[in-house]
């Protein structure tokens, strides 16, 4: 394994290559089997199961009582915090050392690791347990930064949008094959020789630490190491990162139209991210299912439901945007969401969770792909893109920081994750407020 983890592929294609642009997209193939398993699915059941089973709602954590879902919602964002605060120090490290692959490997590994390791979450554990799960989050979205930092070494500009589309494509194909094997296992344990759902369902996160390490070294095996940077690593270098977020901070000063729509991204973007990490924990908490396996199953129907809905989303959204402008189809996507909110907060079964899963998927996709493709429309005349799309990402991990603890919070207070989807509304009003201030005619 440490020989894998060294090892830094043995081919030496060249840039456009077929074989290396599939290479790169086929770790999406790889480790969207852990936003799938691990973060939407699965592993929220196991969690709600793991106090229901103990006939709980609070554990005592660093002295403090808390309820399930805000100590999990807690951990999510402090998972962020500490990728938003290393990834750009990581970047610089990275670029200078000329070696993105042995960051990427490292993370990978973490986070697949990791991912195993939740084999052996228990609240009779709940540091390390905790622990487990926040160090895959870690190496998941840690791995996502270089990940991504590779498309324009081993794309041509032109070939970046349909080989990004590809690896989407393999990403979703590849999480949802083995979400199904799982489900499979899971409901048919008698079958497979388990006394209970227990085991299969923890042998889930093994198979997803397994897929992702071992599915992954295709493309490390083809990627390219990267080219050492002349001169020694200086304080410069290490914080190149921070400062070209700085950089970015002050020109979007001289730009009002940009300046304003990242605003309104940064609010709104909240609430969207929320829902995509909290939905389902709410839909194992709040809804009545009958048995554990209804809810499994309904669960992850939804889950899978809202992916197939979100591909069709994103091409309404795309139709809508060209006949209206990109502005104003976000106006009317924040303010579904707000409707939405709204009618999640009263469902109580399945079926109205199922309607609620449709709605999600329809506006889901579509306003991730349209705020990316509208801040790409915004930006001035630059080479630079990679700074402005890294501050979009950065922005987008300090939404996610913020909602995640801003719902967990609402929850513990009043003691139900409804009020904290009613708090969402917030967001998304705020969001319509500040796009109908983008002004419409500016180029800057």
């Amino acid at each position: 394994m440490w020989q894998l983890f060294l090892s830094c592929g043995m081919a030496n294609l060249p840039k456009g290559s077929k074989k290396l642009l599939n290479a790169w997209a086929f770790y999406d193939w790889a480790n969207s089997v852990y936003s799938l398993v691990i973060a939407s699915a699965i592993f929220p059941l196991f969690y709600g199961a793991l106090f229901r089973g103990a006939g709980i709602e609070e554990i005592e954590v660093f002295g403090t009582m808390v309820r399930r879902s805000p100590l999990i919602f807690y951990t999510t964002a402090i998972a962020f915090l500490i990728v938003s605060i290393i990834s750009p120090i990581l970047s610089g490290i990275a670029d200078y050392l000329g070696n993105k692959k042995f960051f990427l490997k490292f993370f990978c590994y973490l986070g697949a690791i990791s991912t195993i390791s939740l084999f052996w979450f228990s609240l009779d554990h709940i540091y390390l347990s905790l622990l487990a799960y926040l160090l895959g989050l870690v190496g998941f979205w840690g791995s996502i930064v270089f990940y991504n930092s590779y498309l324009p070494d081993i794309a041509h500009i032109d070939q970046h949008d349909h080989i990004s589309a590809k690896g989407y494509a393999l990403g979703y194909i590849g999480s949802v094959i083995l979400l199904v094997s799982c489900l499979a296992m899971i409901l048919g344990h008698e079958f497979f020789g388990f006394e209970s759902e227990a085991f299969p369902t923890k042998l889930s996160f093994v198979l997803t630490g397994l897929w992702w390490i071992g599915f992954s070294q295709y493309t490390y095996h083809y990627l390219p190491k990267g080219n050492k940077a002349d001169g020694p690593l200086t304080r410069e270098v290490l914080f190149d990162g921070f400062n070209e977020l700085k950089k970015i901070w002050r020109d979007l000063q001289k730009q009002l139209k940009l300046r304003r729509y990242l605003g309104a991204f940064f609010i709104y973007s909240m609430g969207v991210q929320t829902v995509m990490l909290a939905a389902a924990y709410f839909g194992e908490q709040e809804l009545e299912w009958g048995s554990d396996s209804e809810r499994t199953t309904g669960l992850i129907t939804s889950i899978l439901l809202i992916q197939l809905i979100a591909v069709v989303g994103a091409m309404l959204m795309a139709r809508l945007s060209s006949k209206v402008g990109n502005i104003k189809a976000l106006i009317f996507v924040n303010m579904f969401w707000i409707l939405i909110c709204i009618y999640a907060y009263f469902i109580v079964t399945p079926v109205q969770f199922y309607v609620a899963a449709v709605f999600v998927g329809l506006v889901m996709g579509g306003i991730q792909a349209l705020s990316r493709s509208t801040y790409a429309k915004f930006l001035p005349e630059t080479e630079d893109t990679t700074s402005y799309f890294s501050f979009y990402d950065v922005s987008e991990k300090i939404g996610i920081i913020i909602g995640m603890f801003l719902y967990g919070y609402v929850e513990q207070l009043t003691g139900s994750m409804r009020y904290s989807i009613v708090f969402l509304i917030l967001f998304f009003a705020a969001g319509v407020f500040l796009l109908l201030r983008v002004p419409r005619n500016l180029t800057n």
